[in-house]
Order: structure tokens, then C-alpha cells, then sequence
């Protein structure tokens, strides 16, 4: 598995054109799955649901006025926030057969996220939790933080796209930070018209204060070692920076 490890954010538009662009190559004839891992500039990802939505452009400007930038995304979901503090982990792989795993790839990678947190002491697990922002069923959750031991609070949230002969999953885990992506969410949905309960948008710092982004990203590369001698892969291809 190759791992791409970009520096910088390339902008929200950019950033996702690029994986797209990945899954092409592996649908086109790549054989080698691709990780790329970074963390991206702020940004509002809506999905289709919320583009057709009569407030949407009225969301559009709340996440500009925030310095947010608004992107729709081709996968399903409701609006998600996400910025530096995060991290965002693409995986890319050909399939002949891609329809064939998504559910148990939701369930794999959710898991994955789990046992990465699990390594740096925070609990965590994979499910819903009530009034959460791009509510799924496979979000990765805490059942509470250190201010509030009994207040869970989302983690991370997954998603994936499936064309013939590939599949693309993505990841974002919320790390540091997360006042911002409370605040513009807040405005954001508010503007759509959709209920969520504000205080489901946490981040890993609020469950294990001082974790950083570099912490986490250790622990999932050494869980993505084990999965691809797993799957028969072999360990992560480190480095490339793109």
C-alpha cells in the first residue's frame, strides 16, 4: 500500500479533485492501493441532500462569513466541518467487485479508527449517537470528555464512493480545536433548517486533552500496517509526500 503524505492542503476543491483523481487511476488499471493522509484547510462539506435544500445558499455564506469554504460532495451526508485540526485519511483501492464490501467496509474502518484511539487511551466506539451533525451509523464516537464524562461526542465520520472497478473511503477524524467547527455548524444548520444537538461536535483533545494531530496519525498508520499485512497487502509504503 502506498502511502501519500501531502504537506499541505491543496484548498477544499483541490483537495477532493485530487482523490477523485486517485480513484480514476485505480478504476483505469492502478493495481496499488492508496493511502493519502492530510490535514485540510477549513472547510464546510455539504452533501447533495443539503444543495437541494432551499436554505443552502443561505448555509453556503454562513460557512464563508466563518472562513469555511463551502464544497458539495458526490457522497451522501449531511453538512460536516472539518480544518487543520483534523485529519483526513483517503483510502483508494481497485475492485473488481465494489459493491460487493461497503457495508463491511464501513465497519472495518470504523473499527480501525477505534483500535488507533484505543492506542492513545481514548474510548471510543462505532455508532450513532442522538442529534449529531451528518448523523451515520458507523461514526466513531466518546462516550463522554473530560469536562463532561457522560456527554458523547463525535470523533470521526466516514464516507465512501464506489465506481466500477474501485472504491474510494474516506475518513475524517476531528483531533484539536473544536469550538470552530461547533460555531459554523451551528450557523450552517441552522440555515438548513435541520435539528442537531451542538454539543455532539467534539474532537479527541476534548476527551484526552493535549492529543495532537501528529499522535493520531501515528497510531492509524500503525493500524493500517496490521491491515494491510491483513489483507495481504503488506505494511504501508512510507514516505511520499505529494
Amino acid at each position: 500500500m502506498k502511502l501519500i503524505r501531502q504537506r499541505e492542503s491543496l484548498g477544499a476543491e483541490q483537495d477532493y479533485r485530487r482523490a477523485l483523481s486517485i480513484l480514476d487511476a485505480a478504476r483505469g488499471g492502478a493495481t496499488e492501493p492508496v493511502l493519502r493522509v492530510y490535514q485540510p484547510r477549513p472547510t464546510v462539506a455539504f452533501g447533495r441532500r443539503d444543495e437541494l435544500n432551499p436554505g443552502f445558499a443561505r448555509a453556503r455564506q454562513a460557512a464563508l462569513d466563518a472562513a469555511f469554504t463551502p464544497l458539495v460532495r458526490r457522497v451522501g451526508g449531511r453538512a460536516a466541518a472539518y480544518h487543520g485540526g483534523c485529519l483526513v485519511i483517503d483510502h483508494v483501492e481497485p475492485d473488481p467487485d465494489p459493491k460487493t464490501g461497503i457495508q463491511d467496509r464501513y465497519r472495518l474502518f470504523g473499527d480501525m479508527v477505534v483500535a488507533a484511539l484505543e492506542e492513545l487511551e481514548v474510548p471510543a466506539q462505532v455508532g450513532e449517537i442522538p442529534g449529531e451533525y451528518c448523523a451515520g451509523e458507523y461514526s466513531v464516537h466518546a462516550p463522554g470528555t473530560a469536562a463532561h464524562p457522560r456527554r458523547p461526542v463525535k470523533l470521526a465520520g466516514t464516507a465512501q464512493r464506489v465506481v466500477a472497478g474501485a472504491w474510494y473511503f474516506s475518513t475524517v477524524v476531528v483531533v484539536e480545536e473544536s469550538e470552530p467547527l461547533r460555531g459554523v455548524l451551528e450557523d450552517v444548520y441552522a440555515c438548513l433548517g435541520v435539528p442537531w444537538e451542538p454539543s455532539t461536535a467534539g474532537c479527541v483533545a476534548d476527551v484526552r486533552p493535549g492529543t495532537t494531530v501528529a499522535e493520531v496519525e501515528t497510531a492509524l498508520l500503525d493500524v493500517y500496517d496490521r491491515y494491510g499485512q491483513y489483507m495481504g497487502h503488506g505494511p504501508v509504503t512510507r514516505p511520499e509526500h505529494g
